[in-house]
């Protein structure tokens, strides 16, 4: 706009200059660094992905994103902390299957509301979680495993990163669908079972993709099947778990969200910043090849949508667990 015209608009009304200034602040934005909470504790999937949009986001608005993982309480800690940031542009954080899918049914009462007090922005990743056991464990597949299992029931343990979290509920959904009994072991983080699972004090663990395939493509851990109905794009190789137990199905996601009452236009710009990292090849390269995830549709289109049939996917599986937490 020509400095006269905005001149005369500011004298046709005392309330024109309001606007602009208002329009200024957020154009402006983000003028110093943006705060991105992931609700899990470092060293897991969610902070691979997590650093990877930031790194995007980073160079998209040429500002620092900043990841502080706020870890507990099955992702509720960093949710609630996220959910209840000051709306201003300044503070976004990563969503999953745990924020907005298994913990509403899973928690008597949460601390925040995933429908109403967060903008879910875009989902940034699709991926199942991976079926993987101690090296000295004697199976090479699915069937071989279940059979050991019920040879001797309650000896071989399986390891999640705490109740209630989508790695513990694939195992339990595997227990019930498959008539075993192994013992759960829960952690306070994905990143720390490791070592464990590679020494062999846990049998096996249902992890999320991008913690767990470079484990077995380093042959470190056996990768035996992933818990989505089909197998995934990112490692063909490895069998779906429904194929030795028909029906079973326990898939994750990612997204992104801001607080409830984030300006529009702020949304807007990150929404945009998404759509774009993820239709960029050599992000997808990035996210198929060395994470083992797969691309999801990205932007706020048809989130709700996917959420429900979300829930209806996950009901099972959270009532055979029997879990209820508080």
């Amino acid at each position: 706009m020509k400095r006269r015209d905005l001149m005369l608009g500011t004298l046709a009304s005392p309330l024109a200059s309001i606007a602009p200034l208002g329009a200024r602040a957020q154009a402006a934005w983000p003028s110093k660094p943006v705060r991105f909470i992931v609700p899990f504790a470092p060293g897991g999937g969610t902070d691979s992905v997590s650093r990877l949009i930031c790194d995007q986001l980073s160079r998209t608005f040429n500002q620092s994103f900043v990841i502080d993982n706020k870890g507990g309480a099955g992702g509720n800690i960093g949710t609630s902390e996220l959910a209840h940031s000051a709306p201003d542009g300044y503070t976004l954080g990563l969503i999953s299957v745990a924020s907005h899918t298994l913990n509403p049914m899973l928690y008597n009462k949460l601390p925040y509301d995933p429908d109403k007090d967060l903008i879910a922005i875009s989902r940034v990743a699709l991926l199942a979680n991976l079926l993987g056991v101690t090296k000295s464990l004697p199976v090479n597949n699915v069937a071989e495993l279940i059979s050991l299992c019920k040879k001797e029931p309650g000896k071989y343990s399986f390891a999640s990163s705490g109740p209630g979290t989508s790695l513990h509920l694939s195992g339990e959904l595997f227990k019930a669908m498959a008539g075993v009994d192994i013992i759960h072991v829960p952690y306070k983080g994905a990143g720390a079972v490791y070592s464990d699972l590679i020494a062999g004090t846990v049998h096996m663990m249902f992890a999320n993709m991008p913690s767990m395939i470079g484990q077995v493509r380093g042959g470190k851990v056996k990768g035996l099947g992933v818990t989505s109905a089909e197998r995934s794009k990112a490692a063909p190789e490895i069998p779906a778990i429904a194929e030795t137990v028909p029906g079973y199905v326990a898939t994750s996601w990612y997204g992104v969200a801001a607080p409830a009452g984030t300006p529009e236009p702020i949304v807007a710009k990150i929404e945009a910043a998404i759509v774009q990292a993820l239709a960029n090849p050599e992000i997808q390269k990035r996210w198929v090849d060395d994470l083992g995830l797969d691309v999801p549709p990205a932007a706020r289109a048809g989130f709700a949508e996917f959420l429900a049939n979300d829930r209806k996917q996950w009901a099972p599986a959270v009532k055979v667990s029997g879990v209820r937490l508080d």
